[in-house]
């Protein structure tokens, strides 16, 4: 898959593509629905398929007040599931405040009809773009027909009920339910960072627990069942998110136990893909309280991951 970090410097095999554009972050099963589409139509067509993306996110340029604001995919791992799709080629526009007085018309003529004379666009049902958000699937509709290219408007994907969006998929990830996150994502929602030495209680109850530091926003407070990768192979485990009320804690920590596992992992690069959320975080009467209930937690995720995720731990993010 080509990379095109200036648009100025697009290839001439790329002229009269299939092309998309959006976000694309999380890359979910919406997303993917749409790369699906534009794969397949460019090779009815004899052309390239072309995703045109931003970087940073536009959110992070139009409303710095709103924080946190998280990706769900930095820019690198985004880049490598669209490659996964099959996709010919990424062009990745810079976006900036002066980029985004651009108007909805001066994108569509200088850019997708002026650089790259599109054959075809694919845009999802909520697609808007342009100064003031001026343009839309109807606005492209109606330019197409006067330049000479094709629109088609890919309707939304649902699960459970709930429309596979970014918005709502960062929104389950914060409110814990990692389960409709994952089923959402087509993959369990992961979190990667660095094991650091934390307060080393559960040790003294029998749990050896490894703390976890990382710059990607954690769900919500509670006790989950995961799958952590630790130089190229997977083990089962359970995290507590939270500032273990028992022991009077008052900083928030992530913890992961690994089942059936021994060794010093301190200072290692670690990846959490969080596969369901099992209860709340509790203060209980003391640590033998909550070794007992450990234990439990232990049992419950051995049921989950054998019966749902037994695949997952011979396979590749």
């Amino acid at each position: 898959m080509k990379i095109i970090r200036d648009i100025e410097s697009t290839p001439e095999d790329l002229t009269g593509a299939v092309i998309t554009i959006g976000n694309f972050d999380g890359v979910h099963l919406g997303h993917r629905e749409i790369f699906r589409k534009i794969v397949k139509e460019a090779g009815e067509r004899n052309t390239k398929s072309v995703v045109i993306t931003f970087d940073p996110h536009p959110q992070k340029i139009m409303h710095p007040e709103k924080r946190p604001f998280f990706l769900l995919t930095p820019l690198n791992q985004k880049l490598d599931l669209i490659r996964s799709c099959g996709v010919d080629a990424v062009i990745l526009i810079k976006f900036s405040t002066e980029f985004a007085e651009i108007t909805a018309g001066e994108f569509v003529e200088n850019i997708l009809w002026g650089k790259l004379r599109l054959s075809k666009l694919f845009v999802g049902y909520d697609y808007v773009f342009g100064k003031d958000k001026g343009g839309n699937a109807e606005f492209l509709k109606a330019y197409g027909k006067k330049l000479g290219f094709q629109v088609e408007e890919i309707s939304a994907v649902k699960t459970d009920g709930m429309i596979s969006s970014s918005t709502n998929i960062r929104l389950s990830i914060l409110e814990g339910n990692v389960k409709l996150a994952s089923e959402m994502l087509g993959r369990p929602y992961g979190v990667s960072g660095t094991v650091v030495k934390g307060y080393r209680r559960g040790t003294d109850i029998g749990y050896p627990t490894a703390n976890i530091k990382s710059e990607k926003v954690i769900p919500a407070t509670g006790v989950y069942v995961i799958i952590a990768e630790l130089e190229g192979i997977r083990h089962r485990g359970v995290i507590n998110i939270g500032c273990n009320p028992t022991f009077g804690n008052e900083e928030i920590s992530a913890e992961v136990h690994l089942l059936d596992f021994e060794g010093d992992i301190y200072g290692e690069a670690i990846t959490i893909l969080f596969i369901d959320r099992l209860r709340d975080e509790i203060k209980f009467k003391g640590p033998e309280e909550l070794a007992r209930q450990i234990k439990k937690d232990i049992e419950r995720a051995r049921e989950i991951l054998s019966s749902r995720a037994a695949n997952m731990l011979h396979t590749s993010p």
